[in-house]
């Protein structure tokens, strides 16, 4: 421990550090943050963690609330957007106990942990590793307000279609993309090119490794930046440096940016689809050169796990009620529970073009990133286990593969292939009643289940009361 804080003081004296700030993760997914003069940091800060009231992170009631964090100095980089250097970390969650603070079950961070530990006893593989895809809408403004006698919300984008009538200074004026026409959008048309370059660049500093970023389908500034695939935990703590640095350099460059799924009706909606590898003894388990699409069986009933537990998944991948107004048909987001090469209507695609071993994998295309990562990447690799535990076979069971357009079958062919649940009040019904393959090992605990879909069914009631703008032009003169 003694040489882990020599090198953190080391680094600080280093970079002229006079600030260490801590950073944890609520269970919803934001973080939250607390810091201290950098020479306080020492053995004790690693050894007994710093208090803090867990009650107001939603983990823990007032009258157990009190809980200790322990940084992880693995996770320590310069934070780009801070006056006075300071460095940052993330870390672990800890439950005051006797003789020594035990790992609290519920943080976000110990579950995915625990899922990794879990997946190792099985024998099954001793790596899971992940690669996201990030998409996000960028603005140049936004506004919204509830009150009793006012609902609304509006957003622009200088490079929106609707701004053409406009004078749009700042902005390639004539050049604004149309509905649904921004993907691979080049100069003069991509507005955010440098930007999203800034972001990219942060990243790298930051240990996150980008493959790309680029411009995506919906015209009105959405974008998409994918990283190179890490395994549970430490891709995890990559999402969220990844969303803190994308709004971060958005701010300071005077924009605004949001991973709603849906921030605007008619246009292309933000997901962030997961790519899926397992590993075993450095050797990949998803290549089979005489399996459909070249996939082995493990990596089949993997998907056999996802399609099994594709609904109530979706409680914990897709968990705000805007998710489920992106998963409709028409916008190559999912909402058919089955499996195909190349097929972006189904809830998992097989890329055509990873070929070798070490690149054949799959992803799952209906996660957002409203979802608390360690939550969201920990149930995936808990349902493949399930899958894979089990030989769930997708095929056998009706899943596919579907190698053809989901979105253009008849009515009768509609009713004969499952569809993912249209709200999040129907992936929350699908948690309660399908959730043994997640308490399996201890990963997620039953009462995190409870407090979820507490939380979440408060909030599907909440938004439903609400008088909308949409229900006024519908229903006025009724």
């Amino acid at each position: 421990m003694s040489n882990k804080v020599e090198e953190i003081l080391a680094l600080c004296k280093e970079k002229d550090v006079r600030m260490i700030d801590f950073k944890t993760v609520d269970l919803q997914g934001r973080w939250h943050h607390i810091t201290i003069p950098a020479e306080r940091f020492c053995e004790d800060t690693l050894k007994y963690g710093i208090g803090f009231d867990g009650s107001n992170f939603g983990y823990a009631s007032v009258e157990k609330s009190d809980m200790v964090f322990v940084p992880d100095p693995g996770t320590a980089q310069l934070d780009p957007f801070t006056e006075i250097p300071t460095l940052s970390m993330t870390g672990d969650v800890m439950v005051i106990d006797e003789p020594e603070n035990r790992r609290f079950g519920q943080y976000a961070r110990s579950v995915t942990k625990r899922a990794e530990e879990y997946m190792r006893e099985t024998g099954i593989a001793d790596k899971m590793v992940v690669g996201p895809e990030f998409e996000f809408y960028l603005f140049d403004s936004v506004s919204f307000e509830n009150k009793p006698n006012k609902a609304s919300f509006e957003v622009d984008a200088a490079e929106a279609e609707w701004n053409t009538g406009e004078k749009t200074y700042g902005a390639a004026e004539g050049y604004q993309i149309a509905h649904h026409d921004g993907y691979h959008a080049a100069l003069p048309q991509d507005t955010t090119y440098d930007l999203r370059n800034d972001i990219c660049l942060k990243m790298a500093d930051w240990g996150v490794a980008v493959k790309y970023h680029h411009h995506e389908v919906g015209g009105p500034g959405q974008l998409e930046v994918e990283v190179e695939p890490e395994s549970l935990t430490e891709m995890a703590d990559k999402t969220m440096v990844t969303k803190y640095i994308i709004k971060n350099v958005s701010a300071q460059a005077g924009k605004t940016a949001t991973f709603m799924p849906k921030p605007i009706h008619g246009e292309a909606g933000s997901g962030m689809h997961v790519h899926i590898w397992l590993w075993k003894d450095g050797k990949p388990l998803f290549y089979d050169e005489k399996g459909y699409s070249s996939l082995s069986d493990t990596a089949i009933y993997f998907i056999g796990g996802l399609l099994k537990h594709a609904a109530s998944i979706c409680a914990i991948t897709n968990p705000s009620t805007n998710s489920f107004k992106r998963l409709v048909p028409g916008f190559e987001a999912p909402v058919t529970i089955g499996y195909a090469t190349a097929n972006r209507s189904s809830i998992i695609r097989i890329p055509a073009y990873a070929k070798t071993p070490a690149q054949k994998r799959f992803e799952l295309r209906n996660p957002d990133a409203t979802c608390n990562p360690y939550y969201a990447y920990a149930a995936i690799l808990m349902a493949g286990l399930d899958g894979i535990q089990n030989k769930i076979d997708p095929h056998a069971n009706g899943w596919g593969p579907y190698d053809f357009n989901l979105f253009n079958l008849s009515e009768e062919d509609k009713k004969r292939i499952t569809g993912l649940p249209k709200s999040l009040g129907e992936a929350l019904d699908a948690l309660e009643a399908d959730h043994d393959y997640l308490t399996a090992g201890g990963v997620f605990p039953e009462e995190l289940i409870r407090n979820w879909i507490k939380l979440k069914r408060a909030e599907v009631e909440e938004i439903s009361r609400i008088p909308t703008p949409a229900e006024f032009q519908r229903y006025y003169t009724l």
